[in-house]
């Protein structure tokens, strides 16, 4: 059976099984340091032909020249269907088995043979190496092959700007280049036209937005929110297989949490039960990797028992939610109870209903993880002081390293989420080894949502670091054992991932920085009440 066939078949079984034990096991062994997951997880796409490449590159330059004369010509006339229509013709063969099966995933009404042309460029190239990408380089790395952005940054100025015939301009060029099944740049084009759509009528108005013909860009595939529960899982568990972007953040703060669990004592120098409050994207992934290890703590330091406390709050934010029907509680019950672990799994609405479960000698952690990057400034600032006022013994933030642009503006932030919505699709293409799966495009269609929220600007690292201690907490060490883990784990990806840790301002040790080939991807660092 070739490297796909195993790779489906594996896929198949793990979302048709029954067994909770299936997916438990899995999240166990896929952060396990002494588990190889499984080869070439560096292949790359094929650069577009030259031909292909000027031809797109051709339509873009047309596109952002500086406009004609004002006429009483059409908006659309500096964009006409020949003039597209040319410069994405596709070639004459492909191999068969690359051809596309659904056409409802391309954006607008193209030619079947732009989207073989797209299937084409989406082929693996013949290597098998594992350590196959490269930070510096790789297919569309280069920032004048990143034609989607060059197109949408332009587009999210002129809908500030309320410059509608330049907005219908660049909508219907997008519209044209689009695809929810290309490579990195039509994904990427296709995301942000959607997401532009979306925030044009409260951009300039209903009434205007209407007189704007937005071409069809309504993603073929659901959410995490309309998945089926047993893919919603699969793919999940695949992603962070083959991916880091959650898993290394997930493994550092299971690390912290595992030390906090064995060094610190209660009443009597007793090992004190801990309390685990979950504001994450895991959806129970995490947990059995740490519960694991906590059986692993010598006699006399392990935490009596363990109870995970799931919020509710935020409000719902990209890879959040989850579909009606799934709930990891039961399968993550009968797996601690395999290993003789005392858990036990309550859900609260809020913060404010989290504090009535938080008992007086426990050790506890609030993990803040990948919610607070989407919510307003206001919500940001209440949700800290509530944590603090839990009285947590370790808060573990991680969050996407978004920064804020050149500016303060709404398309500054569209654009800096737009370029780590890149580095995602990029990443993701590679992670995948170029297949397109149920299961890729359900994860990437839940990361096309991040650029449509419009929320307060992250500043990057430092201005999470700034936010934390006006919230009256001081950061921590991660422990040098927690570190050397994670650049452990981290190898099993494609090299273009690396990490970085920053002097943390009680000395050493602080917050871990994931990067995609130099690129600043997200952060995950401690705290503790000051």
């Amino acid at each position: 059976m070739g490297c796909h066939g195993q790779e489906d078949q594996k896929l198949a079984l793990v979302a048709t099984s029954d067994d909770g034990f299936d997916w438990l096991e899995d999240s166990i062994s896929l952060l396990a340091a002494d588990i190889d997951l499984g080869g070439s997880y560096g292949w790359w796409c094929d650069p577009l032909p030259a031909q292909q490449q000027d031809d797109i590159g051709s339509v873009v330059a047309q596109t952002l020249s500086p406009p004609a004369p004002q006429t009483t010509s059409s908006p659309l006339a500096h964009a006409s269907p020949s003039i597209a229509s040319t410069a994405v013709s596709s070639p004459s063969t492909e191999p068969s088995s690359k051809k596309r099966k659904s056409p409802t995933h391309r954006v607008s009404g193209h030619s079947s043979s732009n989207q073989r042309r797209r299937a084409e460029q989406e082929r693996p190239s013949g290597g098998g190496s594992k350590k196959g990408g490269s930070k510096g380089g790789g297919a569309g790395s280069d920032r004048d092959a990143r034609w989607a952005e060059q197109l949408l940054s332009p587009c999210a100025v002129a809908v500030e700007a309320r410059n509608l015939s330049r907005v219908q301009h660049l909508f219907y060029v997008l519209g044209e280049l689009a695809s929810f099944s290309g490579d990195a740049n039509h994904r990427l084009a296709a995301y942000g036209l959607r997401a532009l759509s979306l925030r044009l009528p409260a951009a300039v108005g209903p009434a205007a937005a209407a007189a704007v013909k937005v071409p069809d860009c309504e993603c073929p595939t659901p959410s995490f929110a309309g998945a089926e529960p047993r893919l919603f899982r699969a793919s999940l568990i695949k992603f962070n297989e083959v991916s880091p972007w959650f898993a290394l953040p997930n493994a550092l703060a299971n690390a912290a949490i595992a030390q906090l669990a064995a060094s610190t004592r209660g009443a009597a120098d007793a090992p004190r039960p801990l309390h685990l409050v979950d504001i994450g994207v895991s959806h129970g992934v995490q947990w059995p990797t740490l519960l694991e290890s906590l059986t692993r703590v010598p006699a006399g330091r392990a935490p009596p028992s363990v109870r995970l406390t799931v919020v509710g709050t935020p409000p719902v934010t990209p890879f959040s939610a989850s579909p009606p029907g799934y709930d990891f509680s039961p399968h993550l019950l009968r797996y601690a109870k395999s290993i003789n672990l005392d858990l036990e799994i309550s859900r609260a609405a809020s913060l404010d209903s989290a504090h009535g479960l938080c008992g007086p000698d426990e050790a506890l952690v609030v993990c803040l993880q990948f919610r607070l990057g989407h919510v307003t400034t206001e919500e940001r600032t209440d949700i800290l002081w509530r944590v603090k006022d839990l009285k947590p013994d370790l808060v573990v933030l991680s969050e996407l390293d978004v920064g804020g642009g050149n500016g303060n503006s709404a398309a500054c932030e569209f654009t800096a989420r737009l370029e780590l919505l890149w580095r995602f699709l990029e990443s993701t293409s590679a992670a995948f080894k170029g297949r397109d799966g149920e299961d890729r495009r359900l994860i990437e269609a839940e990361a096309g949502t991040a650029v449509a929220v419009t929320a307060a600007g992250d500043h990057g690292r430092e201005g999470w670091r700034e936010r934390m201690m006006a919230a009256g907490f001081e950061e921590a060490p991660f422990g040098g054992e927690a570190v050397e883990s994670a650049r452990s784990l981290l190898r099993k990806y494609d090299n273009g991932w690396e990490m970085s840790t920053a002097a943390a301002a009680t000395g050493g040790g602080g917050a871990v920085a994931l990067r995609w080939k130099g690129h600043p991807v997200s952060f995950c660092s401690l705290w503790r009440p000051a």
